[in-house]
């Protein structure tokens, strides 16, 4: 059974999102099972303040409005900050178009607590068609950038086969370099000493990097036995 006082707090940055598609979020997170819920954070860099609806979800929800937009890994600091100054155990960065089951939060945190050594986890991840998605890497170089750019979609099939690590299957626990920013659970006392994101990087990259700062203390790690559902669509 979780030790349910193991606490967590979650924050979502927002863009002009569908209203439906972050409250099924929020529902997800609000009827998890066996988890202790601070809060969940809701940082809005939309022009406008119409998502503040949300907030009235439950009495976790809180909503920052921001449209100065400062980046994507500087809105998950805001919370991340709060998650640190108030002793938080666990800190869930997650992006709105995620979908999850009653089960998925605790038994990742019970992951966590029976392997002090983990910092940061991320679970299976499938599109909602039921496709695997192949998130977790090896750090990129500048060759795989721009070998993006030019090769045939043959080569680029080979490249990507290495470089997103199939030839694991996706079928066992292990440390990975470079974890999807779509779904990061940390431990909050890692975050205190590894840091949180770097807001130099405005948006993409970041979870990069902050995935190679935990991998270099052997903190990184895929969890397989649970998953996730991400309407992803990626774009650039």
């Amino acid at each position: 059974m979780l030790n349910r006082q193991s606490s967590i707090n979650i924050s979502i940055v927002l863009y002009k999102n569908k209203p439906n598609q972050v409250i099924d979020l929020i529902q997800d997170i609000l009827s998890s099972k066996d988890i202790k819920l601070n809060h969940i954070y809701l940082i809005d860099h939309s022009p406008t303040n119409d998502l503040n609806q949300l907030s009235q979800i439950a009495s976790q929800v809180i909503y920052y409005f921001n449209p100065s937009n400062l980046g994507y890994g500087a809105g998950h600091n805001l919370a991340i900050k709060h998650s640190i100054n108030n002793l938080i155990d666990f800190h869930l960065v997650v992006n709105p178009d995620i979908r999850f089951n009653q089960q998925v939060l605790a038994e990742l945190i019970q992951f966590m607590l029976n392997k002090p050594q983990v910092g940061l986890v991320m679970p299976k991840v499938y599109y909602p068609d039921g496709r695997l998605q192949a998130l977790c890497k090896l750090l990129p170089t500048p060759w795989q950038i721009i070998a993006r750019r030019c090769l045939s979609q043959q080569r680029l099939d080979q490249l990507n086969y290495q470089y997103t690590l199939q030839a694991s299957a996706y079928n066992q626990i292990m440390q990975v370099p470079y974890l999807s920013g779509s779904f990061m659970l940390f431990r909050v006392v890692d975050l205190a000493i590894i840091g949180g994101f770097d807001e130099r990087f405005f948006m993409y990259f970041e979870d990069t990097d902050i995935s190679r700062r935990f991998y270099q203390q052997q903190k990184a790690w895929f969890y397989p036995h649970v998953s996730i559902i991400h309407e992803h669509n990626q774009q650039s």
